[in-house]
């Protein structure tokens, strides 16, 4: 297979067929990646910066990564690895996509960079091949494969999105140089005006009366879910 057959990472050999055995290993270089990336951002993880994180030439490196895409590739399916599958499916399908929810929120929260990759085509790493198997093995026994599939998108949309924000949120309040109750002080007295001024009966029903927004991430964040959850047991027979 030439170098342009090669659609993702995991379909090159990690070793050579021929040649001397390899200084590095993938998995030594992605950790070098992940480390760089949640201290100084996925900006930074450039393969030079990598390399000289490992020790090695900038140019040596591309014999075990060929690229910055592939890197990105192992750094996202490391993380996936972070996510607790173990046991599932239980039997109790509600208690095991709560789990799940709950470990996916936690590694995105742990490397908010991860927000900033953008990839729609599976590469089929490893990890991402194990959650595959035990997250949809959750549902299999009560759906088709096909609404298996719609419900665990609308689970990871939800999850994702939810995260995404909270982790935009957290970053704008930071370059703020402000805690977000000093920005909400700061906010205060405009609030008030809009309030006051009679012109938006529906932001104003937000403001006084809405419990959603006063409640903290965790708790938002595992409102949301129950309604999730609520949908998908709609959707399973008997």
């Amino acid at each position: 297979m030439t170098d342009a057959e090669y659609v993702n990472i995991w379909m090159r050999p990690e070793r050579p067929a021929r040649g001397p055995k390899p200084a590095y290993s993938r998995a030594q270089i992605t950790e070098a990646a992940i480390h760089v990336a949640d201290t100084e951002g996925l900006e930074a993880a450039t393969m030079r910066r990598i390399a000289a994180e490992i020790g090695a030439g900038a140019m040596s490196l591309y014999r075990y990564v060929p690229s910055r895409d592939n890197l990105v590739e192992l750094m996202a399916d490391r993380l996936q690895g972070e996510i607790d599958t173990t046991g599932m499916p239980s039997g109790d399908w509600r208690a095991d996509l709560t789990h799940y929810a709950d470990g996916l929120r936690a590694m995105w929260l742990s490397h908010p960079w991860i927000a900033t990759v953008q990839r729609s085509l599976p590469s089929f790493g490893p990890n991402q091949l194990l959650l595959i198997e035990r997250l949809m093995a959750v549902l299999d026994p009560y759906v088709p494969i096909d609404e298996n599939l719609a419900l665990m998108a609308m689970l990871n949309t939800y999850i994702e999105g939810t995260v995404r924000e909270e982790i935009s949120t957290a970053n704008e309040i930071r370059r703020s140089g402000l805690t977000e109750a000093q920005w909400m002080t700061r906010s205060y007295p405009y609030i008030d005006q809009l309030v006051k001024s009679g012109d938006y009966p529906i932001f104003t029903k937000i403001v006084m009366e809405a419990r959603h927004p006063h409640l903290s991430r965790d708790d938002q964040f595992r409102h949301g879910l129950r309604r999730v959850l609520d949908y998908i047991a709609a959707a399973l027979p008997g």
